[in-house]
């Protein structure tokens, strides 16, 4: 998945997901918090392998994953585009008005719009992308 788009949470929390995530993503799929100051998004197909590689865990390190679980949604795309973005996963990352939905590969990245303007003031450099290129072996 890849692209930027800008749009707003309505009052009852809806967002709508561009027609080329959504395509991707599937109906429905589940959006759980991050690493970062953002939600993720993964379609029903990663989504599982995601539980797969947590059901092969030990106890002991599936304990400090349960919260990806735990605070995860599966979210159903209703007739104009929209899903729900429930109230305590908005509130987990500040998601307000202002929203930046972002594709990243496998997975798609929901932002409040100014904590995505302050990340990419941070990491939207050219040595940034000189290592990210380099990396990746281009």
């Amino acid at each position: 998945m890849t692209g930027e788009y800008q749009h707003t949470l309505d009052a009852k929390g809806r967002l709508f997901i561009p027609s080329k995530l959504r395509e991707k993503l599937g109906n429905p799929f589940y959006v759980t918090i991050s690493i970062d100051d953002c939600l993720n998004a993964y379609s029903l197909e990663h989504w599982n392998v995601i539980k797969a590689k947590f059901d092969a865990l030990p106890s002991s390190q599936a304990r400090r994953m349960r919260q990806i679980f735990v605070n995860a949604a599966c979210c159903e795309v209703d007739a104009q585009g929209r899903i729900l973005i429930p109230q305590k996963l908005r509130d987990f990352v500040g998601l307000k008005k202002n929203v930046t939905i972002v594709g990243v590969s496998n997975h798609t990245e929901i932002w409040d719009s100014d904590k995505w303007a302050e990340q990419q003031a941070q990491e939207l450099t050219k040595e940034n992308i000189a290592a990210a290129i380099e990396e990746l072996g281009f």
